[in-house]
């Protein structure tokens, strides 16, 4: 027992067992009324409500560390050989992303430093589109507000995976693959031989991707391994889709508990703040998609879930979940967050002349 409550997250495996319970119910009915990516959105929701009412629940961030490589290996078997043919087009993506993260993250900035009145470090790493845990491990080391940074980010990502799903489902009529029954993959689909693939690939992936010292090493690692296996037909199915609505009740949780402890007044400054944010980031995002789909062949739907600011676990997730091209989306955002990155020290140097 001692064991299986650290896997959960500690001493509070019950507080995590009733979010996961929660994240799955709410998940389920997200579903039954037919709410776009049911099994995230609903169990991001579910959990959020019931951290600000201050209900007893606990993010299973042990959990993570064993879902996040499975996450990968689910990401990587949409990967093909077709894919690699569109690296020309992958091309006059980054080079546009570099104009769009100008746009997006200075009128960000400027929302957080001019209307929430943060300070410059704080502010900065706030609004960067860059991973939740980059952000707030580097923008600590620099001196911002851990809590507001964490917030921001949390804040953005719900809202964005939230409108990103919805634009999906209703405007674009997307259905999400653990709705489509002819994508359901079955448990007993996929030989022995196949798990065991798969399996090495999650577990071999995780130090193969700090090797590489790749932005969220523990996903993508696996995710190249799987994407190798699938490509070369070592693997010709997808994991069981059972194995992805799970990771999405997981990860929904593990979102919605972000906000657990946060006073309902500061959550409801931040959310304020993070509105207008998110707002001018989707609408730059869509038309820099735009730009992007008229000047390749990608479509627009996927350069609009490559540009989209949510964290790069999230958004591939969801790109897996709505059919969509996942290297790309995932390569993207990994460049993405490496400019942000190595933008920081220019910025700071910026600030401090000023």
């Amino acid at each position: 027992m001692a064991a299986f409550g650290k896997i959960l997250g500690g001493a509070a495996w019950r507080k995590v067992l009733l979010a996961l319970g929660l994240g799955l119910g709410s998940g389920y009915l997200a579903y039954v009324i037919g709410m776009p990516l049911p099994w995230m959105l609903g169990a991001m929701l579910g959990n959020t409500i019931a951290a600000l009412a201050r209900m007893p629940v606990a993010g299973p961030g042990g959990l993570r560390l064993l879902v996040v490589p499975i996450i990968g290996v689910m990401l990587g078997s949409a990967v093909s050989a077709e894919t690699f043919q569109a690296l020309g087009d992958w091309t006059i993506s980054f080079l546009v992303l570099g104009p769009f993260l100008a746009t997006a993250a200075g009128g960000s900035y400027l929302v957080y430093r001019r209307l929430g009145g943060f300070d410059p470090v704080t502010a900065f790493f706030s609004a960067m589109p860059g991973g939740l845990n980059e952000m707030l491990i580097i923008g600590g080391a620099a001196g911002g507000n851990e809590r507001r940074i964490a917030l921001a980010h949390a804040s953005r990502i719900l809202l964005t995976i939230s409108f990103v799903a919805l634009f999906f489902g209703l405007i674009l009529g997307v259905q999400s693959g653990s709705q489509n029954p002819a994508s359901w993959t079955a448990l007993g689909a996929l030989g022995l031989r196949d798990y065991l693939i798969l399996a090495v690939a999650a577990v071999l992936g995780v130090p193969l991707g700090r090797i590489l010292r790749l932005p969220a090493a523990p996903m993508l690692g696996p995710m190249i391994l799987s994407a190798a296996a699938h490509v070369t037909g070592l693997v010709g199915l997808p994991p069981p889709t059972l194995l992805v609505i799970g990771a999405q009740v997981v990860l929904g949780t593990i979102i919605g508990c972000r906000f657990i402890g946060a006073a309902l007044r500061e959550v409801g400054r931040d959310l304020f703040l993070s509105v207008f944010s998110t707002a001018g980031m989707l609408a730059t995002g869509l038309g820099f998609a735009w730009v992007v789909a008229s000047l390749t062949e990608t479509s627009l739907a996927q350069a609009f879930l490559a540009y989209s600011p949510g964290g790069l676990t999230e958004m591939s997730l969801l790109a897996f979940a709505m059919g969509g091209d996942i290297a790309y989306v995932s390569v993207t955002h990994i460049v993405r967050i490496v400019m942000v990155i190595f933008s920081a020290p220019l910025f700071f140097r910026w600030v401090n002349r000023g």
